[in-house]
């Protein structure tokens, strides 16, 4: 038999300390060696037991998880999962993200009707075993682009659209600031988040990117230059408004096989259907499939696809899925997308 994913829990809550260990106990792949109900003694247990993945909450009096992330990724790096309760407003998840942390996940909340099954944090500790640890380090070193570029008059394609899941935060805010200051085409991105942070995220990167990043409304024309943010309480596509036939920001109720709100397929598909062949068409590391039969209508459609490659990917899932499926044209490293994007151009 395999060995088991040796895990540490951290939380100040009792309460919460027996739903996630409850939760862990259902799986026999997932082992739970040791539970802490503060930062310090939780760094401490870590680098005394050498666990596979640690899971902490990130709010805790004196000790708190972003202590957590710092002790850990600076003694004894190891993947971190983040279990949060923190209001939208609050960005120290993404600053936890950006030292190293592997993945957030809001803590259950109704218990009544609660489900092990639609709750993913095994999925996420599973992952998360998996990674390298050099991926999650490596988002500490992230550069920007501040220089602009000489683009033709006409170009031939006219959006770009993104997705991901697990490990994307990090990913996207590389790419985009690495994509030149004075870009002439719009980029509509959906990441698999909890609605309530996407605002945060989307301030976040509009304070630290060259270009603007904002969170996409209904019925808002696409400029270019502008990125995008899919909201989380639905499904976002892009149309064109009947008058002036300018790309518009439009949402749906549809749901989707592989995920929804935001649905990354539902944004690839409107858009193969809307350019066609002057659409681009990326996917970034994340679990699961999303963004594969999107993808793959956006190349049918002769518009260019790409994937990112598996040593940069912090989950190989939704890229491999999608190059399997043949949805993709071209596999490049996550920091060889932003300029491989305006090669295309």
């Amino acid at each position: 038999m395999a060995s088991r994913i040796r895990t540490v829990l951290i939380d100040d809550s009792a309460f919460m300390r027996k739903v996630i260990s409850d939760i862990i106990k259902t799986d026999d792949t997932i082992e739970l060696v040791g539970i802490a109900n503060d930062g310090r003694q939780g760094s401490e247990m870590a680098l005394q037991l050498k666990p596979d993945v640690v899971i902490t909450d990130m709010v805790m009096p004196d000790y708190d998880g972003m202590y957590v992330v710092n002790s850990v990724m600076d003694q004894q790096p190891v993947p971190i999962i983040l279990l949060s309760s923190l209001e939208k407003s609050n960005s120290r998840i993404f600053d936890a993200l950006q030292r190293g942390a592997f993945e957030f996940i809001d803590k259950p909340t109704d218990m009544s009707s609660f489900r092990i099954s639609d709750y993913h944090l095994l999925d996420l500790i599973k992952e998360a075993s998996r990674t390298d640890i050099s991926l999650l380090k490596a988002k500490q070193l992230a550069g920007k682009n501040t220089h602009s570029h000489s683009f033709s008059e006409s170009l031939h394609y006219k959006i770009i659209v993104i997705g991901a899941s697990t490990g994307g935060p990090g990913a996207i805010e590389l790419l985009i600031n690495n994509l030149p200051k004075n870009l002439k085409i719009p980029v509509v991105v959906a990441q698999h988040m909890p609605s309530r942070f996407l605002e945060t995220f989307a301030h976040r990167l509009n304070e630290q990117c060259p270009l603007p990043v904002k969170l996409a409304h209904k019925g808002e024309a696409l400029k270019g230059g502008v990125i995008y943010l899919a909201p989380g309480e639905t499904n976002t596509l892009i149309d064109f408004n009947p008058i002036s036939g300018w790309p518009i920001v439009n949402f749906t109720d549809r749901k989707y096989s592989e995920f929804n709100y935001p649905s990354v397929d539902c944004l690839f598909e409107s858009v193969a259907e809307k350019f066609g062949q002057h659409s681009i068409g990326v996917i970034l590391t994340g679990m699961g499939k999303d963004g594969t039969k999107g993808l793959k209508r956006i190349r049918d459609a002769g518009g260019f696809t790409i994937a990112q490659d598996e040593e940069s990917s912090v989950v190989y899932g939704m890229p491999k899925a999608a190059l399997e499926f043949g949805a993709v044209k071209q596999v490049v490293s996550l920091k060889e997308i932003p300029g491989f994007i305006v090669s295309c151009l």
